[in-house]
């Protein structure tokens, strides 16, 4: 056992190279394609430049935030409230965090025009360049987090040896810096791509009456760019801390059920397992010529379900090997991979126009905005309740099956292990998701480039699954939030018990009972800024549009070329502005609801918090994906098509799911862990200092 312990941090860290080297095999593939025309290559190269020049601005903010935390942590490791790592670590969760948002922006600005070109020869070839391109992004988040874990584990262990309580109590830590770098990448880039696209549908395509990425549209660049700085450099940020989250936080379960150094590295080497499972299932990815979104689903759900069949077998050799007295962890494990798929199946159900709650939704159009609005909204909410059982079920089973009934510390490392088991292959499910952008870039960049109207119809119909597996990916970030926060949950009260501090937790506390209002509140006030932030922005996109209809001359007539690069700035500015107020909400509310509530309204808090905000996420995910593929169901030939009174309809509701599904939805899974892991960070200040006990102690 011993052995295993030395080899296993050295086992993960070469399988997350192993990763990291098919991420660069395939990036320089997919740059060495063709672009096409020299039309289509200046297009891809001013929404590469856009996208570029946009993270550059992104990044120099954030790093004034992490300069002014990393003085805040080195002050509290000053004064013995935190560990000298502590400081560092968070530094590296933030920075790998947003390395694999960049690297995944990279190849989809490159990937873009040779996802159209390839889409000139067949359907097949579109789709193999623009998932190459999103395994790059997949493979490039989980290898960067297995080496940013297993660096860390390696350094801890030289210093702490085999204490896995102190080991995985300082890696909880960096789970701060990636989980702040990820809300502002995924807020940020939300608003950004939000704001440019409502913009250009609102006046293009109502106002003006022309075809979606016209070239005579002055938001269409930003709305490429935003492609791409919202939906992969945010979603990389974001699922690389979804990734880690739930690898350390089973780790730190694992510390308190008293599996010692051998339940710490499991989780890890599960991982591990999932990332070669992820790279075999790549290959089993292809279509054909004429495929229907149906078949374009199975074509990557083979490549997903192999990817799962073989990390389950392996994760089973593994702990029936080393976990020989709690071989019921392999079935939490198998409960998490069951319930990621599950959970993947019924968002796809609800928002595919495969099936019929989404070409109900289209069938709405025909009584208008209102009505295609309201049965969205419908159709959000009724999409809740199959995601919630499944996870409770798991939860349950996950529980059980690890010793629960026996030990309510082994019950919960088996809900801790679930939430690694569903994110194990997110090498593949993640490729799945991010290949989507670029088929929406490749279909923008195909009409402004002129092409022949059936390679926009390969685009559109890989842009349409793309839809689909975003919301399905979207899906299993969401549920994997809910369990990684209910496993920080508990690693937070076992560090306060730990620091000496008092938890009183019946409902009846007051300081519980108000922190579950506060909780429950907080992700409906982040997701109203968020979008508040959307609108606003937009309104200025809508405003320069306008102008520009107005004031350039032959622009609508197709002689001269509309300003792009003043939406694209615009967006910018407004998107980096925005998004200070919904991050800093994430990071103050826990600090503020801890000096006064103290330790038990944190706890209060956080609950509150994962119960409204993984609904609330869930609702607006599919809604909105829904409202996209209700629009591109019309835009296909139903309902009256293209131009229709319906396809208006249907634009509308598009527009209003736009911030739902890429700007409140997806954060709101990153703000409930952030509060868990903000919380765990300022414990120690949080036991000392708080206004509750200090009145307490008075009236005594």
């Amino acid at each position: 056992m011993e052995k295993l312990i030395s080899l296993a941090p050295i086992i993960v860290l070469i399988a997350a190279l192993l990763g990291l080297g098919f991420a660069i095999y395939k990036f320089f593939w997919v740059k060495g394609l063709s672009e096409g025309t020299a039309e289509m290559a200046n297009i891809a190269a001013k929404i590469r430049k856009g996208a570029m020049a946009y993270l550059k601005r992104q990044y120099k903010t954030v790093a004034l935030f992490f300069a002014v935390m990393l003085v805040i942590l080195v002050i509290m490791a000053a004064t013995g409230n935190l560990t000298w790592f502590v400081p560092f670590a968070f530094l590296s969760g933030g920075f790998f965090s947003g390395l694999s948002g960049f690297v995944g922006m990279k190849i989809a600005t490159y990937a873009n025009s040779r996802t159209a070109n390839g889409a000139k020869d067949s359907l097949n070839k579109g789709l193999k360049i623009a998932f190459s391109s999103g395994t790059v992004m997949g493979l490039t988040v989980v290898g960067l987090g297995l080496l940013d874990i297993s660096v860390w584990f390696l350094i801890l262990r030289a210093f702490y040896g085999n204490d896995p309580s102190a080991i995985t109590g300082a890696m909880l830590t960096f789970g701060m810096g990636a989980s702040s770098m990820a809300l502002f990448a995924r807020v940020g880039g939300g608003i950004f791509t939000k704001a440019a696209d409502v913009g250009a549908d609102l006046v293009g395509k109502v106002e003006a009456g022309i075809p979606e990425d016209d070239p005579r549209n002055p938001a269409v660049i930003a709305d490429n760019v935003g492609d791409n700085v919202g939906d992969v450099a945010g979603m990389g940020a974001d699922l690389y801390e979804s990734y880690v989250g739930s690898i350390i936080s089973a780790g730190a379960l694992a510390a308190a059920a008293q599996l010692g150094m051998v339940g710490v590295i499991i989780p890890m080497l599960v991982a591990a397992l999932g990332i070669v499972s992820s790279i075999i299932g790549t290959f089993f990815v292809s279509t054909k010529e004429g495929a229907t979104q149906k078949n374009l689903l199975a074509s990557l759900r083979k490549g997903t379900y192999i990817s799962s069949v073989l990390s389950a077998i392996a994760s089973a050799f593994l702990i029936f090997k080393f976990l020989p007295e709690h071989t019921g962890v392999f079935w939490a494990v198998i409960s998490g991979l069951l319930s990621g798929v599950l959970i993947g199946f019924f968002t796809e159900y609800y928002t595919s126009d495969s099936y019929k709650p989404t070409r109900k939704l289209s069938a709405s159009s025909e009584t208008g905005s209102a009505t295609i609005i309201i049965d969205g909204l419908a159709l959000g909410m009724n999409s809740t309740a199959i995601p919630v059982i499944i996870i409770s079920v798991s939860i349950l089973i996950s529980y059980f099956v690890s010793g629960g009934a026996s030990s309510f510390a082994l019950g919960l490392y088996g809900i801790g292990i679930s939430a690694v088991g569903m994110l194990s292959t997110l090498g593949i499910t993640l490729a799945t998701d991010a290949y989507g952008p670029v088929a929406d870039n490749a279909g923008g960049i195909a009409e402004m480039a002129g092409l022949d109207p059936e390679v926009r119809e390969r685009t559109d119909a890989l842009d349409s699954l793309g839809n689909t597996t975003a919301a399905t990916v979207k899906g299993f970030a969401i549920g994997s939030a809910a369990l990684t926060a209910l496993a920080l949950i508990v690693s937070y009260t076992d560090k306060v018990t730990a620091m000496g501090g008092k938890l009183d937790l019946q409902l009846t506390s007051p300081a519980v009972l108000i922190g579950l209002f506060i909780g429950a509140m907080l992700p409906f006030l982040f997701s109203a800024f968020t979008m508040q932030a959307v609108g606003r922005a937009a309104q200025k996109i809508v405003v320069e549009v306008r102008r520009q209809f107005k004031e350039i001359k032959g622009l609508m007539q197709g002689t001269a070329e509309a300003d792009y690069e003043t939406c694209v700035d615009i967006c910018t500015k407004s998107s980096l502005h925005e998004m200070i107020i919904p991050a800093a909400l994430g990071i103050i509310a826990p600090i503020v609801v801890g000096l006064v509530l103290g330790v038990n309204g944190v706890v209060g808090m956080l609950a509150g918090a994962l119960i409204s905000g993984f609904a609330i996420a869930i609702m607006m995910a599919n809604s909105g994906g829904a409202w996209d593929n209700a629009k591109k169901y019309i835009e296909s030939g139903n309902f009256g098509g293209k131009g229709s009174e319906n396809h208006k309809a249907a634009v509308v509701g598009d527009t209003v799911g736009d911030p739902f599904k890429d700007t409140a939805g997806p954060s709101v899974n990153i703000l409930i862990k952030l509060l868990s892991m903000v919380s765990i960070v300022f414990a120690g200040v949080i036991v000392k200092f708080n206004l509750i006990d200090v009145i307490s102690k008075l009236i005594k």
